[in-house]
């Protein structure tokens, strides 16, 4: 166990450093308003996990180590949205429609929701 949190550790400190150098891009491009940035390491990050998913099933070539550092740890720290597409991929691969839209949209609006609230809150604080 402390083998895996050592790797997703590892990947996920190289993952976080990169999205924030990536999501730089926010300061210094503008198109129509869009953090480019953040779009740019979601769509990357999609990209890579959904490339290390499809090598994975392929190949022998990405032990469990391997995966765990890549997959949960690097893609997990430059982007948590690589993790949901990823997880929307198999439910889609494995012909779960309904589950996959159900968990597309309940993400989407609850976590919406969740974060209007929380920023709600902070007006009902003195």
């Amino acid at each position: 166990m402390l083998k895996q949190l050592l790797l997703v550790g590892a990947g996920g400190f190289l993952g976080s450093v990169a999205r924030f150098l990536v999501s730089r891009l926010n300061t210094r491009v503008e198109w129509f308003a869009i953090p480019i940035g953040t779009l740019t390491v979601n769509v990357v990050g999609s990209l890579l996990i959904g490339f290390l998913i499809g090598i994975s099933e392929k190949s022998p070539i990405l032990t469990v180590e391997w995966r765990m550092f890549l997959m949960v740890g690097l893609c997990g720290g430059f982007t948590t949205f690589s993790s949901f597409t990823g997880e929307n991929l198999v439910l889609m691969k494995n012909g779960q429609i309904l589950p996959l839209l159900l968990y597309t949209g309940l993400s989407i609006f609850l976590g919406f929701l969740a974060v209007y609230l929380g920023y709600i809150s902070t007006k009902l604080m003195g």
